[in-house]
């Protein structure tokens, strides 16, 4: 065994209600457990942070596929690798962050194999809210010397999203105008960053007033606020006579007739989620303007390869509303992402004490 090797880790675990009730909402609670044995292959992470995703409150709703009670939560995470199964291996006190899928290597079009995410669930049987982390040593990514560890870990999830929304399914060149809808979350900050790094002008829809001003202070042409009814005419003034080459959307719902007018003949509706309802109605209407809807659902272990070199390239930074100081004060974490009113990433960083050697 490693020298030094930590013999136990706090973790964030999902867990039934003590008390069953409507809605469910299942409880979490830290739990101390064993640190596993590293295989062939493997190495140990200490986690320095771990980023929220809407996902981890879904899961508490039980409004997610293939929910394990007893899992670990989290898919974002970064860290530095602090023990490898081969005493050489050259990732030892590198800082990276861990790959946040499985299943979905370097196919262009979609997963290889049953695709998966770590947190909350068997495949991976691993989480991010968690002081350490046993992982397959080609599970992770060395973190851009430009980030620290609470930025790196606002990137996996929201970064591969955005960037296969916004590069591979969008195809956004220097020059395209684009609308973003739902500014203030993780994944459309980081789609606005992109476009703006590719040169694009970038238009954004948002329920508040407040998350258009600093979404354009950030570098949006201008925004529009979906609580007032009119506001595709309101996006038609502020466009003038030009047309939109994409829109990346979260939302669903009836978003291609809201904009289909102001989309060019060709132009790409990308939607990756599906916030206001699950359908996204699509009429003869757009197939005679060869308008296209695609659906768009995380990425590949090489999306987020090229993504992260992409940020390291133009030194991206993740957007991050609040950290929060240990495991212990994560249930604000899930209060905030309920509320809805943050601007960015959601961070907890941990604080981990010394390890405790194997004797």
């Amino acid at each position: 065994m490693v020298q030094g090797y930590p013999t136990s880790l706090k973790a964030l675990v999902l867990q039934r209600q003590a008390y069953p009730r409507k809605p469910v909402y299942h409880e979490v609670h830290i739990v101390e457990r064993l640190v596993p044995a590293l295989k062939h292959g493997e190495i140990l992470v200490r986690i320095s942070a771990a980023g929220f995703n809407h996902r981890e409150l879904w899961i508490r709703k039980d409004q997610y596929p293939g929910i394990v009670l007893g899992s670990i939560l989290g898919a974002d995470g970064a860290g530095i690798v602090v023990a490898a199964y081969d005493d050489r291996d050259e990732l030892l006190n590198k800082r990276v962050f861990l790959v946040p899928t499985r299943g979905w290597e370097t196919d262009l079009v979609g997963p290889e194999a049953p695709f998966g995410l770590l947190g909350g669930g068997n495949n991976p049987p691993i989480g991010t809210f968690s002081t350490y982390v046993v992982v397959a040593r080609d599970q992770v990514i060395p973190t851009p010397a430009h980030l620290d560890d609470v930025h790196a870990a606002a990137w996996p999830v929201g970064g591969v999203t955005a960037w296969r929304a916004v590069v591979v399914n969008a195809r956004v060149a220097r020059g395209h105008i684009v609308l973003i809808t739902g500014i203030g979350g993780g994944v459309a900050l980081l789609a606005l960053q992109l476009c703006l790094a590719r040169r694009a002008r970038v238009y954004l829809t948002s329920g508040s007033d407040a998350k258009l001003a600093r979404a354009v202070a950030l570098g949006a042409t201008g925004g529009v606020n979906y609580t007032r009814k009119d506001w595709p005419r309101a996006l038609a003034r502020a466009l003038g006579d030009t047309l939109l080459d994409s829109v990346v959307d979260s939302a669903g719902g009836p978003i291609a007739q809201q904009v289909g007018r102001l989309l060019r003949p060709g132009g790409r509706i990308v939607l990756y989620g599906m916030t206001i309802a699950p359908q996204a109605p699509f009429t003869m209407r757009e197939v005679l303007r060869n308008q296209q809807l695609i659906g768009s659902t995380m990425g590949s272990k090489a999306d987020l390869q090229a993504a992260t070199d992409f940020v390291a390239q133009h030194r991206i930074t993740p957007v991050v509303s609040r950290v929060l100081d240990g495991l212990e004060n994560a249930e604000e974490g899930f209060e905030l992402l309920a509320r809805g009113d943050h601007f960015g990433k959601i961070v907890v960083r941990m604080n981990s004490s010394p390890p405790r050697a194997r004797l």
